[in-house]
């Protein structure tokens, strides 16, 4: 049978290293944000959806997603961000499915990375769940620098999601990220490890 894993966890906790670090030992692997982007390219139904919902402001010169513009929007607005969520993560669930689907017959285990899995309720649709979890004043660091927001503007963005303990009280299996990569890189193999033997 195939195990089907969700990797979550809270915006800048290390969730897209963790899930490169699984692919590295073999794992399918496959990353929503990587589909909600394909979901909602230009001449795309969903974009079309986004337009009529947000206005042109959110579509940029050469007729692709503003995410920055949207961005200010959504993260400010928990009505605008559930009409977003609607438009888009319908259309993302159903990739992540058909992706499952596809996979060898042979293949024993694959992980989707989906930030938001608690949050839209897909928590039961994965026979196990991982959570990358650090510290929440790391977190907003991290947040802050990468992503180049005021402290603000991060901690919005932060409040948009569950608070990241709520997650790992969720979790089948937690991996710190406070630590070095170095340890991080441990963490997932002894992760990877306890899953093959499942």
């Amino acid at each position: 049978m195939l195990l089907r894993v969700a990797l979550t966890g809270g915006i800048a906790t290390g969730k897209s290293f963790c899930l490169a670090r699984f692919a590295a030992l073999g794992v399918p692997v496959v990353d929503a944000d990587a589909l909600a982007r394909e979901v909602v390219a230009q001449g795309s139904p969903a974009l079309a959806a986004i337009r009529v919902r947000f206005g042109d402001g959110v579509i940029s010169s050469d007729g692709t997603l503003d995410r920055a513009a949207l961005g200010r929007i959504v993260f400010r607005d928990r009505a605008a961000r559930a009409d977003l969520e609607a438009i888009v993560h319908p259309a993302v669930y159903r990739r992540i499915n058909e992706w499952f689907v596809t996979l060898p017959p042979d293949t024993r285990r694959a992980i989707a990375d989906i930030p938001l899995l608690f949050e839209t309720g897909h928590g039961p649709d994965f026979h196990r769940i991982i959570v990358c979890a650090c510290d929440p004043a790391e977190q907003l660091r991290r947040l802050m620098l990468r992503d180049r927001l005021s402290e603000p503007d991060a901690r919005t963005r932060l409040a948009a999601q569950w608070p990241i303990a709520e997650k790992v009280a969720r979790a089948d299996y937690v991996i710190r990220t406070d630590g070095t990569m170095a340890d991080t890189e441990t963490a997932v193999r002894t992760v990877f490890e306890k899953l093959k033997a499942e």
